[in-house]
């Protein structure tokens, strides 16, 4: 009860100062509107299945590219921490590449494939598929050479080794990594889509822009802000959760 009435306090405090700043009118309504018209475009956005229409869009693009991102993320990280030559030529590279944003992939995809949704893809898989293979490569330098030596002695070897003690043995490492790979993949679909045309939650934003109607560009934002964070607490972190505690890793009370 006492986080919830803390929440209650912060974020009723925020809007307290959002109806305050627009009551003093330091900036004309269509370009800092009221909380209740904001309210009135999430309604109307929803109520005429717009909003509705471009989440469905926008969730199977990043579902479609972050799944890719994540089995080429997995095959390059193991790849590489199973290669000293990989190691010592790639790793560096791909880390240098992590601190790239993901929009400044967007001039090469457009260029590549056109203003079309393989351009979207595109940049959703360099965006995320980095944070994942850097965590799959930690992941597997972290399992103990006793792991893999117990797995073939027991007649594992190859993909099933893979499977059955390498992959569970990494999961930790991996689960963070996935995690930080969506977070990476669900800004690069909305950078994305507001350059590429076409149904979805970036091109709402635009819309909005072109129209000057900002009550409909923060009532975007804020879809985006809630389904971003709908997902990290509702499976990132209940699956993070049960890793650490399957794995002995949470905190022990």
């Amino acid at each position: 009860m006492s986080r919830i009435l803390k929440n209650l306090i912060f974020y009723g405090s925020i809007l307290a100062a959002w109806v305050l700043l627009t009551h003093a009118k330091i900036w004309p309504p269509y370009l800092f509107p009221a909380p209740l018209s904001v309210w009135q475009s999430l309604h109307d956005g929803f109520t005429d299945h717009s909003f509705w229409i471009a989440i469905g869009v926008s969730m199977r693009r990043v579902v479609i590219g972050y799944g890719l991102a994540v089995a080429m993320g997995m095959a390059l990280g193991f790849g590489i921490a199973g290669s000293r030559f990989l190691e010592q030529t790639v790793a560096p590279l791909l880390t240098s590449l992590q601190s790239l944003p993901s929009i400044c992939w967007l001039p090469l995809a457009m260029l590549w494939f056109g203003l079309s949704e393989k351009a979207i893809y595109f940049v959703i898989i360099a965006g995320s598929v980095l944070s994942i293979t850097i965590s799959m490569e930690s992941g597997r330098h972290a399992i103990p050479r006793i792991y893999s030596q117990a797995g073939r002695n027991l007649g594992a070897h190859g993909w099933k080794l893979f499977i059955y003690v390498l992959l569970p043995a990494s999961l930790p490492h991996l689960v963070s990594g996935l995690k930080q790979g969506w977070a990476f993949a669900w800004r690069a679909l909305v950078s994305g889509e507001m350059i590429v045309a076409g149904l979805g939650l970036g091109q709402l934003l635009m819309v909005g822009r072109d129209s000057n109607d900002m009550s409909m560009v923060l009532a975007v934002m804020l879809v985006i802000i809630l389904l971003g964070w709908a997902i990290d607490g509702l499976i990132f972190r209940n699956v993070e959760g049960w890793f650490n505690r399957r794995w002995g890793l949470g905190a022990t009370s």
